[in-house]
């Protein structure tokens, strides 16, 4: 039987595929209820990764952005966890900064994932114990130290606004759309952290979160706790992904802050 990573890479491609062919012929967008766009690709590849991943998987739960939640998939042992294209707003405008994002969920825990860029023809992948991989070689995220001229992704805005326990020091800071490819780039060491304070669903962050802990980094709330997967309303109130060095120096920054979250 086809291992369930070999299933998602194979199905992430697929449907990347799918997703470029449909970029370039010219895409339909629409409005989501509360404002964000989705387009007729995104709901192509959601019914693409369904057909290839629940046929080959039948007893395993399904969560996934472009399907109406199930709550029976609390009941089962495992759960793909899928973001059709993360990044829409790129990739409307043609950026190649989105991504088709699955992953298996296993007792509160990503197990496998893959994040496939399509347009720069990366595939990041892991599975639990195997270690990380981009394009087939093996990835580690970066050993920085200090947040001194660190390569951070986030809101620079944000991070320059005032009423933080003490200033951010001078740090390079870069936006990407999708936060699965911003967990992505910090587990293979092209940026050293990732800070987002604002809430995250588990078909977000689910394939980062094994990709980068195979590849070394820390990933939590901002609070410094785990983000546990699968559970009734599969949310989190934020996401800091990061070199382990640099953990306790984010969490000294983010600890305190109230994002309604208690």
């Amino acid at each position: 039987m086809t291992g369930d990573l070999e299933l998602l890479r194979r199905a992430a491609q697929e449907a990347g595929r799918l997703a470029l062919a449909m970029q370039e012929r010219g895409l339909k967008v629409y409005r989501k209820e509360g404002g964000s766009p989705v387009t007729d690709a995104d709901l192509a590849v959601d019914a693409l990764l369904t057909d290839r991943l629940r046929e080959a998987r039948p007893d395993y739960g399904w969560l996934s952005e472009e399907t109406a939640d199930d709550p029976v998939r609390m009941s089962k042992a495992k759960v793909f966890m899928v973001d059709p294209i993360d990044g829409t707003t790129a990739y409307i405008k043609g950026r190649p900064w989105w991504v088709v994002s699955v992953a298996v969920a296993e007792e509160g825990r990503a197990v496998a994932g893959v994040i496939y860029n399509a347009a720069l023809e990366e595939t990041y992948e892991a599975a639990e114990g195997q270690g990380a991989l981009l394009n087939g070689r093996p990835i580690h995220c970066s050993t920085a130290t200090s947040l001194d001229t660190c390569a951070m992704l986030g809101d620079a805005a944000a991070f320059a606004a005032p009423g933080w326990p003490e200033p951010w020091p001078a740090m390079r800071v870069e936006s990407r759309n999708s936060v699965a490819y911003r967990m992505a780039l910090v587990a293979s060491g092209a940026f050293d952290a990732a800070v987002a304070l604002s809430s995250k669903n588990d078909w977000d962050v689910a394939a980062g979160l094994v990709i980068a802990s195979e590849a070394g980094a820390v990933s939590t709330d901002h609070r410094g706790r785990n983000l546990v997967l699968n559970g009734s309303a599969a949310i989190h109130p934020s996401l800091i992904c990061c070199a382990p060095a640099l953990h306790p120096l984010i969490l000294a920054q983010t600890a305190s802050i109230d994002l309604g979250d208690d």
